[in-house]
């Protein structure tokens, strides 16, 4: 699926990408990731970010939101299960607020080096 999502950027898109790596992430209940981009100083082969939530019957109340810090605005997603989240790695300044109680996720990156 991926594989074609892949192809699906690079015709649709021009994006380039010839790769991609994902990670299975948990987070413990109090924890969070504190503010940053997703591409490296020294390393621009991120290019794009893909996040799979895994958490059935989140609330509210359990926290752990995504922030996207935009110019203007904060824009919280809460990590429900079954959503993705699909933005610029050098681009887009995000963090992972306190959760309130087990958070999991596939975290990715599509690379063109």
């Amino acid at each position: 699926m991926i594989d074609l999502f892949v192809l699906h950027l690079n015709s649709t898109c021009y994006t380039g990408i010839i790769g991609y790596e994902f990670h299975y992430v948990y987070y413990e209940s109090g924890s969070f990731y504190k503010k940053h981009i997703d591409q490296f100083k020294n390393n621009d082969s991120r290019q794009y970010t893909m996040i799979f939530y895994l958490n059935e019957n989140w609330e509210l109340k359990d926290g752990g939101e995504l922030c996207i810090h935009h110019a203007e605005k904060l824009q919280n997603i809460s990590p429900q299960n079954g959503k993705s989240v699909f933005f610029k790695s050098s681009e887009v300044l995000h963090e992972v607020l306190t959760t309130n109680k087990e958070r999991f996720s596939i975290t990715g990156w599509f690379k063109i080096n």
